[in-house]
C-alpha cells in the first residue's frame, strides 16, 4: 500500500507514519511544518516528505500522486485558538479538505481516512455519545471539523472513493508537544516539568475522555484497511476521568507535585465527555488497549527527555 498521511509531521499523523513502516507500506507527507516538526520523521529517511501547504492545490496533487489511501490529519487544532483566529481555522480546516478530496477524485484514491473531532458536538445531552448525538458545535474549531467530514463524506456518494471519518476525544502520546492552545495534557505536563503553576478553567470536576495516539493510529490504519466501510465513528478510550484526578495521576506518575490555580470556565469547553466506542468496534475492530496511568507516565518520561534535548 502507498500512502499520503497530510500533516504526518505533527503529532498523530507522526505516530501513523511510524505504525504504516512498521507494517511494511510506502509513505509520503506533506506538511507545511504550521505546527508540526520535520524531525518528528527522521526516524525513517524513506518517507517522502514535501514540504508545502495542504491549501496549495499543485504541490497536494503531486503528494497524492500514485497513493492508494490518504490520511488527512492536517488541520488548525484547537477551541481556543479558532476563537482566537476562526478565518485561519475554517481556511485550513474548509478549503484544505476541499483542496485535499478534489485531488483524491482526479487521482484516483479508492480510499481517504478523514481525522474529525468530538468538538462537532458540543455541550453533551448523553453520556456515553454515540455517532447520532446532535451536533451542534460551540466554537469555530468544532464546525469547521463538522464541515471536514460532512464534506469528505459527500464525496463517498458522488464517486467511488471510500471516506472514514474518525471523530477523536482527547488524544495524547509520544511527539505531543507543549502549545497553549492544545491538549490539557502537554500543558500541564510542560508546567509541572519546569516547576510553574498549571491553571484548571472551571472547578476541575468535568471530565475527559483520554485517548492513546497509538491505539488512535491502529484505528485510522484499521479503517483503511476495512473495504465496504464508510462513515463517521467516534474514536476515544471509552473511559472518563476528572480534570482534578487527572492532575493527582500526572503527580503520582511523574512524583512531581504541581501548584494549581482555577479560573473561570472557557468559552467553548465542555461539561463532560466520553464515547461509545461499540460502532467503530463493529465496523473496523477498533479496541484500545493502552493503560491510560501507563500511557501517561510514558508521555511525561518522553516529554522530559524532549524538552532536555
Amino acid at each position: 500500500m502507498k500512502a499520503l498521511v497530510t500533516g504526518g509531521a505533527g503529532f498523530i499523523g507522526s505516530n501513523l507514519c511510524r505504525l504504516l513502516r512498521s507494517e511494511g507500506h510506502e509513505v509520503a507527507v506533506i506538511d507545511s511544518l504550521l505546527s508540526g516538526y520535520r524531525r518528528n520523521l527522521d526516524f525513517d529517511p524513506q518517507i517522502r516528505f514535501i514540504e508545502a501547504d495542504i491549501r496549495d492545490a499543485d504541490a497536494t496533487a503531486a503528494a497524492i500522486e500514485g497513493c492508494d489511501v490518504v490520511f488527512h490529519l492536517a488541520a488548525a487544532v484547537g477551541n481556543k485558538r479558532s476563537i482566537d483566529d476562526p478565518r485561519l481555522d475554517a481556511d485550513i480546516n474548509v478549503m484544505g479538505t476541499v483542496t485535499l478530496m478534489e485531488a483524491a477524485r482526479k487521482a484516483g484514491v479508492g480510499r481517504v481516512v478523514v481525522s474529525s473531532s468530538a468538538g462537532i458536538f458540543g455541550e453533551l445531552k448523553t453520556l456515553p455519545i454515540a455517532e447520532d448525538h446532535p451536533v451542534e458545535p460551540d466554537s469555530p474549531y468544532g464546525a469547521s471539523k463538522l464541515f471536514k467530514e460532512k464534506f469528505a463524506l459527500s464525496y463517498a456518494k458522488l464517486y467511488d472513493i471510500g471516506v472514514v471519518a474518525l471523530r477523536y476525544f482527547n488524544v495524547y502520546g509520544p511527539n505531543q508537544r507543549f502549545d497553549a492552545y492544545g491538549n490539557v495534557i502537554p500543558i500541564f505536563a510542560y508546567r509541572m516539568l519546569r516547576g510553574e503553576p498549571i491553571t484548571v478553567f472551571g472547578d476541575g470536576e468535568q471530565t475527559r475522555d483520554f485517548v492513546n495516539v497509538a491505539d488512535v493510529a491502529w484505528a485510522n490504519y484499521k479503517a483503511a484497511l476495512a473495504d465496504g466501510v464508510s462513515g463517521a465513528f467516534n474514536l476515544g478510550s471509552g473511559t472518563r476521568i476528572t480534570i482534578n484526578a487527572l492532575i493527582e495521576m500526572m503527580q503520582r506518575v511523574s512524583g512531581l507535585r504541581a501548584t494549581v490555580d482555577y479560573g473561570p470556565p472557557r468559552p467553548g469547553d465542555v461539561r463532560d465527555s466520553l464515547a461509545d466506542l461499540s460502532a467503530a468496534r463493529a465496523a473496523f475492530g477498533f479496541s484500545p488497549s493502552v493503560d491510560f496511568e501507563a500511557g501517561l507516565r510514558d508521555y511525561m518520561a518522553w516529554l522530559k527527555t524532549d524538552m532536555a534535548s
